[in-house]
């Protein structure tokens, strides 16, 4: 286990998720950030990626569990990201990631699970800062960065799958998440 937040726990994902991660990233709906569902290769692919980022960088996405039940509702972590900018140079950013099986969606499992992710991310790592890269058409997902505190600091674009995609960049300081945290605004100190 990585972590615990009050429904939740985060852990490694493994070999034996295949299935879960295949609900997830072939669902269409879910998937429509990325263009569409994934193959059954494309989730092999995902999960190994996963799996190396464990090995070479200590994190990445986690299987995001009820903690009473051990059933996954999706995957949620951290991960190096390259944030591009304007004058040609890029930075890696920690960036807090998250899908989730559509049947959870709107349960607050999202926020909760981006929040515990915030809070490790601070407090065990000690980044400077975290960041959620979300697509501008992601209502959602840009609600859970808002609610962690997250504000837009950079726009850019990907090309995916043929497709231009701008997208947003949320982020949040360390000084940032002190304030929210000492403020009692961010649910992150019960965690």
């Amino acid at each position: 286990m990585i972590l615990q937040t009050p429904r939740l726990e985060l852990r490694k994902l493994t070999a034996d998720d295949y299935h879960d991660l295949a609900e997830i990233l072939q669902d269409p709906e879910t998937m429509y950030a990325y263009e569409g569902a994934f193959s059954d290769q494309e989730v092999q692919d995902w999960l190994d990626r996963q799996l190396e980022r464990y090995h070479r960088d200590g994190i990445g996405l986690w299987a995001a569990v009820l903690r009473n039940t051990n059933i996954m509702v999706g995957q949620v972590g951290l991960t190096y990201q390259p944030v591009p900018f304007s004058d040609g140079h890029t930075e890696n950013w920690v960036e807090i990631g998250y899908l989730l099986k559509r049947k959870y969606w709107h349960q607050g499992y999202a926020t909760e699970a981006a929040l515990g992710c915030q809070k490790y991310a601070f407090e065990i790592l000690h980044c400077d800062c975290v960041c959620s890269i979300i697509r501008d058409t992601n209502i959602s997902s840009q609600r859970v960065a808002q609610r962690g505190g997250m504000t837009v600091v950079h726009r850019f674009v990907k090309h995916y799958r043929g497709v231009i995609m701008p997208h947003l960049v949320y982020r949040i300081t360390k000084e940032e998440y002190q304030a929210q945290n000492c403020s009692g605004q961010n649910p992150v100190k019960s965690l």
